[in-house]
């Protein structure tokens, strides 16, 4: 990749699909396009609706929105927080036909596809849904993630939309985002299941600190054939929260243009020396195995310890995604072994 910057990172790692051919393309078909987003536990579609977005952009309707559009990633969010999306665009299907990591719960036999990969928008298909509601995360200012550029305007045209940030905030605060639009859209944010992965979310992050204890160094890094990518954790809410909570998480000195990761040549892999490794686990980066084969990642002490473990990049923002995403983390942390590196 020549001359990385934020966007150009995003946008490469995100169209994958076609750079790697690991992204499927498709659409689910299941849905119907007469049908309505609900919001479990609430009289959703009562009273008025309104909402401020990281833009600073405020949504005022004089009813609640029940056509809700979404990009993968914040559908996943609101399903968590009992809101049903009539459709999704994004990484939601994967070559097998089974849900992207990234969906999350997503009923992806419920919801109609507007796309699947970095660019992919049908543009006339989301028109006949008659939306009233789009919602996107964005890691880059004013720019909702996976809408594409060159058909932005017809697409905001049809239907107000909401951008929440996805970086430069502490985790909490984006989850509590997703948690008030949810609860703008009239969903029951205090239901049982959303209080029990409350829960469990402070429970795991309770055990963080006495986990940083143990001393590992641990490296978070993503690949693509060219280049190996290493995290740069203050751009990443969830990498930036568990450093909060005092673990030793390794952070680049020379960060690309724009942030999120600084890029390495493979011949330099070794350059920030590890106890783990956190590898992205996207369909659109490297597989490990395929990472395995440079023989410099190969021979990183902590690929041959076998301290090599699942990082989710783009795991949703709410409790019950970062609870597994924590639970996970501290699972295999727990078994890794200090001052290999």
């Amino acid at each position: 990749m020549i001359a990385p910057s934020r966007r150009g990172f995003l946008s490469a790692l995100a169209g994958g699909g076609a750079l790697l051919a690991l992204a499927a393309c498709g659409a689910s078909g299941s849905a119907d396009p007469g049908g309505e987003a609900r919001a479990s536990g609430s009289a959703q579609g009562g009273g008025a609706f309104e909402f401020t977005d990281d833009r600073g952009k405020k949504v005022s309707l004089p009813a609640k929105p029940t056509r809700i559009v979404a990009q993968s990633a914040a559908a996943a969010a609101l399903w968590d927080f009992g809101v049903r999306p009539i459709a999704v665009f994004g990484p939601h299907k994967l070559k097998d036909g089974g849900p992207d990591p990234e969906v999350g719960n997503v009923d992806i036999s419920t919801v109609e596809s507007l796309g699947n990969v970095w660019g992919e928008f049908n543009v006339e298909k989301y028109a006949s849904l008659r939306p009233e509601l789009l919602v996107s995360g964005m890691y880059l200012d004013d720019q909702l993630w996976y809408v594409p550029e060159k058909s932005k305007d017809k697409i905001e045209a049809l239907a107000p939309t909401i951008g929440i940030r996805l970086t430069g905030k502490p985790l909490e605060q984006i989850i509590g985002k997703y948690e008030e639009l949810a609860r703008a859209l009239g969903a029951d944010t205090d239901a049982p299941e959303v209080a029990q992965a409350k829960e469990r979310f402070e429970a795991a992050a309770a055990k963080l600190p006495e986990l940083a204890e143990k001393g590992l160094r641990i490296m978070a890094m993503s690949g693509l054939p060219e280049n190996m990518y290493v995290v740069a954790p203050k751009d990443h809410a969830a990498m930036d929260f568990v450093r909060g909570k005092g673990l030793d998480v390794v952070v680049p000195e020379k960060p690309d243009e724009g942030g999120f990761y600084e890029t390495l040549s493979w011949e330099n892999a070794d350059k920030y020396p590890a106890d783990v490794i956190l590898y992205d686990a996207r369909a659109q980066s490297m597989k490990l195995e395929e990472m395995m084969k440079k023989p410099t990642f190969a021979d990183l002490p902590a690929v041959k310890a076998g301290q090599v473990y699942p990082w989710r990049a783009e795991e949703r923002f709410s409790y019950l995604g970062h609870a597994n995403m924590l639970e996970e983390l501290i699972a295999n942390l727990e078994k890794a072994k200090p001052g290999i590196a």
